[in-house]
């Protein structure tokens, strides 16, 4: 029997709205270079702070009474490290730091300590995490502690520690090394975790455009402007849930490392993912607030970014599961570059539809070579589950 996800992911999920909220608003009250490289870096620690919750309920029960404590106390931890994020880089750098470390250590004591038996595996596999954890912890607290440029270089350091940790499967000196199969990965709940949580950035993506055109005069170009906004986050839906989610479920279930290709599809690529979601809501709102008006560079950059890196992280996605690499999306991805120069000198307007127009063709080329396939008798990926499906 499979197992689902519960009302209490559901709600802690609720938590990364807001994280996402408010990541997006620090990279539009700093879009220099500089602002987009510290809203990276704090994603990255929200991203990294909830893909591990994730892992750990893919295997705990969240029916019982000491999961639940730990999972709201990690949602109170979470909603610290949100609130924090607009200064993350100023003078509330100790909180932001401090709560992601507090969330990562004590998660990980708990799953060493409370939740693992003596001499077991899940015991070995939760200390070995948690000793990576305190060693970057050090790290953020004392980046928390400097200033400047030497906070930057210190947490930078600690997520090269902790993104790093996975890639060598959490090696601590003296003792033997794990094995991926040392993770029991549930397929379905797994993916449908992952996949929640892009639902959870466009839903933040969807708020952002509504408030931003509420808050704006209702001329015909506004209004013009939120419809393109919203067909956007629709295309980037489609895109996802019509094919990507069920197509990467499917290989998963079929990996015979099924732990690495989780690795590096769910937990490192689909940042990418949200990163390219948070930039089209930043995107949209600068739209919707200027839809006459040719932008100015740096926002003409952010624009055309979001849609880019979304379909990059389609065709990164596509690569590592079936080691073939789509040249529709990556055509989709320069094409985004190019729309973006295109918008030097055109209004928000043109900009903002000229992407939709890109990611529709990626949508259309999908159907189309579908088509194609089934002219020739062959069928598609998403076919093939849907008359496994219709089987059982």
């Amino acid at each position: 029997m499979s197992q689902r996800v519960s009302t209490l992911e559901l709600f802690y999920d609720l938590v990364f709205v807001f994280a996402i909220t408010q990541v997006s608003h620090l990279l539009l009250e700093h879009l220099t270079w500089a602002g987009a490289g510290q809203a990276l870096i704090v994603l990255l620690a929200v991203w990294w702070s909830w893909n591990y919750t994730t892992w750990t309920t893919n295997e705990l029960d969240t029916e019982t009474i000491p999961v639940r404590l730990l999972l709201l106390a990690l949602m109170l931890l979470s909603l610290l490290m949100s609130v924090a994020i607009p200064d993350a880089f100023g003078e509330h750098a100790l909180l932001f730091a401090g709560s992601y470390v507090a969330i990562q250590v004590g998660r990980h004591s708990f799953l060493t300590f409370a939740a693992a038996e003596p001499r077991t595996i899940e015991r070995e596999r939760a200390g070995r995490i948690l000793t990576w954890f305190v060693a970057a912890g050090v790290l953020w607290i004392a980046g928390a502690l400097a200033d400047g440029p030497v906070r930057t270089a210190l947490w930078l350091a600690a997520l090269a520690l902790d993104y790093g940790a996975p890639l060598v499967l959490f090696w601590v000196p003296g003792r033997p090394r794990l094995e991926g199969a040392t993770w029991d990965v549930g397929t379905e709940h797994f993916a449908e975790r992952f996949g929640l949580f892009i639902i959870l950035a466009l839903g933040e993506s969807i708020v952002l455009i509504g408030a931003t055109t509420s808050e704006s005069d209702l001329t015909p170009a506004t209004i013009f402007a939120f419809v393109m906004a919203f067909l956007a986050s629709a295309a980037i839906w489609w895109l996802y849930f019509t094919s990507v989610a069920r197509v990467g479920e499917h290989y998963l279930a079929d990996s015979e490392d099924r732990t690495t290709l989780a690795r590096d599809g769910y937990t490192f690529l689909h940042v990418v993912f949200a990163a390219g979601i948070i930039m089209t809501a930043v995107g949209d709102e600068l739209v919707i607030a200027h839809p006459t008006e040719v932008l100015p560079p740096q926002e003409v950059t952010a624009v055309a970014a979001g849609p880019a890196i979304y379909l990059f992280a389609l065709t990164l996605f596509g690569y590592r599961l079936t080691g073939a690499l789509s040249k529709r999306k990556l055509f989709g991805t320069l094409a985004c570059v190019v729309v973006g120069f295109v918008g030097m000198f055109s209004p928000a307007l043109v900009l903002a539809g000229l992407l939709i127009l890109v990611l529709v063709a990626v949508i259309g080329s999908n159907y189309l070579v579908a088509s194609r396939s089934r002219a020739r008798g062959e069928a598609s990926p998403i076919e093939q589950l849907e008359a496994e499906d219709a089987a059982r």
